[in-house]
């Protein structure tokens, strides 16, 4: 990036942090705002409170480490209200490249010690790709086919935390947070899109969702089509079979008396050689990504009620042994196949999203253990690579972005890392 884009990104970037002052509250919360986003964006191994007052106020680091401690886990400022403003101003620039088309449900995890960080407790971690101590945050990104952007995001607090008063206390928990499951969460973050008006776009889900009947009856319910990403024992009603009058009982848990009732996986094996597809839904890095693909119309059996048809999806690899991913759509029934493939595949960006926020804005690396301490984080982390976002036509395809926006910086000469910071470094 030369010297004249690097001063344009400036002056964006200081009337981006105009816009996102004008809803944190106090005018004197204007300067750490500053400093926390400069923070996130500077190209610095560590992302926590007191490496960034050390890099942005070097010669008051101490004074800075208070201010922004302050700033991040007790200042009462809106998440809400700020995520929001950042939609406002990124959503349009990312338009400019293409409509939205999908709002993307998903969480990410994070791994910690101990059980006193809110939310902590064993649970599956995607970071790990195994069950383990971490929090787990759900959130919701709207995606067009140039980028994403996370526009809600909650802590998912495990039952035994809600019921837990002296560590909800502890934490700052609000007394009207009560237990909520994933989907719970994601279908929160939906209404709230709705009543905010914000652009539309098809639901995606990965199965951990997908799966969930009330979800995807909800977002439903909400005048949202979905692209759900569901198991292969999920049931559907046998094709060219007519499913039960809506009025009529839905099928019981068992199927020994439903022999028109059928798994997923089941209906893969049995369709012709001539269903299957093969078709390419985007180009990858090194080659074209294509795979083998059927689609048909079908009524999902469940046992709450009967569905109107829609459409499964299945992808089966012509070098596996038995299909490896299935969906449900509620897309029109005209929809043209690659479209309906593409829709499915566009959860990639998601995935793109928590890299980057994890990698260069450090979405992990807060060491508070309060509830509003973990929120305000992750929204500053998201407000900055809002910004990211908004900027990506001037920032170079190669190397890390959020270095080339800002000044190249500096730790203060005989600064020593305290606290988690400093055990880490005694480690190396």
């Amino acid at each position: 990036m030369d010297l004249e884009t690097m001063q344009g990104s400036e002056g964006r970037f200081s009337e981006y942090l105009d816009g996102l002052a004008s809803v944190i509250g106090h005018a004197d919360r204007a300067a750490p705002l500053r400093d926390y986003c400069v923070g996130l964006l500077m190209p610095v191994e560590r992302k926590s409170v007191e490496p960034m007052a050390a890099i942005t106020a070097p010669e008051r680091t101490g004074a800075q480490h208070q201010s922004l401690l302050h700033f991040v886990g007790q200042a009462p400022w809106s998440d809400q209200q700020v995520l929001a403003k950042v939609g406002e101003m990124v959503l349009p620039e990312m338009e400019r490249h293409g409509p939205i088309e999908a709002w993307v449900i998903d969480d990410t995890g994070f791994p910690k010690k101990g059980r006193h960080s809110v939310g902590v407790a064993r649970q599956y971690c995607g970071e790990l790709g195994k069950q383990d101590n971490c929090q787990v945050a759900v959130s919701l990104s709207l995606a067009s086919a140039h980028a994403s952007l996370p526009v809600a995001y909650r802590l998912y607090l495990p039952r035994d935390w809600i019921e837990d008063k002296g560590r909800r206390r502890k934490c700052g928990v609000p007394d009207e947070i009560g237990f909520k499951t994933k989907p719970e969460i994601a279908l929160d973050h939906l209404r709230s899109a709705c009543e905010a008006g914000l652009p539309p776009g098809a639901v995606l889900m990965d199965s951990g969702y997908g799966n969930d009947g009330e979800l995807r009856r909800g977002t439903s319910a909400l005048g949202l089509s979905y692209v759900a990403a569901i198991l292969g024992k999920t049931l559907i009603w046998r094709p060219g079979k007519e499913p039960p009058a809506r009025h009529a009982q839905p099928p019981k848990r068992g199927r020994r008396h439903q022999p028109n009732v059928v798994s997923v996986k089941e209906l893969a094996f049995s369709l012709p050689a001539e269903a299957w597809h093969t078709i390419t839904w985007r180009e990858g890095t090194a080659e074209p990504l294509r795979s083998r693909f059927a689609r048909l119309r079908v009524c999902a059996a469940n046992r709450r009620a009967v569905t109107d048809p829609e459409w499964l999806l299945i992808e089966w690899p012509e070098d596996e042994r038995e299909p490896t991913k299935y969906w449900l759509a509620t897309l029109p029934e005209n929809i043209a196949f690659d479209r309906l493939i593409d829709l499915a595949k566009l959860r990639w960006r998601i995935e793109r999203d928590y890299h980057d926020l994890k990698q260069e804005i450090g979405l992990g690396h807060f060491e508070g253990r309060g509830w509003r301490g973990f929120h305000h984080h992750a929204t500053l982390c998201i407000a900055a690579y809002g910004f990211l976002i908004s900027e990506r036509t001037a920032i170079p395809s190669s190397g890390p972005r959020a270095a080339a926006l800002l000044a190249p910086a500096h730790l203060p000469k005989g600064y020593k890392p305290r606290g988690a910071a400093a055990a880490r470094a005694a480690h190396r």
